[in-house]
């Protein structure tokens, strides 16, 4: 088996979806039993009018709370909007409250969202 360079690997990454770069992401955390989660900044301290702006959020994650009385049509969206088999999105759903999706973008989140809640779902994005 050929080694590959790390450029051959960003562009392989490149390549592939948020979903499907997150669940790359949550199985090598599990092979190597590792976590790749980003380290976070601590705010500043003694404070100045910077401290108290809020950073508008880039990173959201869509949390089923409730299936609702449609659960096969929240288990269909929830299959759609992940690489889920039937079995395991049938686990998301029945799990709730339940991450869906975890650190996507504003619009992925919000069309995640309405998709949920269209087919009878709660969900909050955190």
């Amino acid at each position: 088996m050929a080694k590959l360079t790390t450029e051959e690997l960003l562009e392989q990454f490149a390549g592939l979806t948020l979903v499907e770069l997150s669940e790359f992401v949550k199985a090598f955390e599990e092979k190597f039993e590792v976590t790749a989660a980003a380290p976070v900044a601590v705010a500043g301290a003694a404070g100045g009018a910077g401290a108290e702006e809020v950073e508008e959020k880039d990173s959201f994650d869509v949390i089923l709370e409730a299936a609702g009385d449609k659960k096969i049509q929240v288990i269909k969206v929830v299959r759609e909007l992940t690489s889920l088999g039937l079995g395991e999105a049938k686990a998301v759903v029945d799990g709730a409250p339940k991450a869906v999706l975890e650190g996507a973008n504003k619009e992925t989140a919000d069309k995640a969202k309405e998709a949920l809640e269209a087919a009878g779902a709660t969900v909050t994005l955190k």
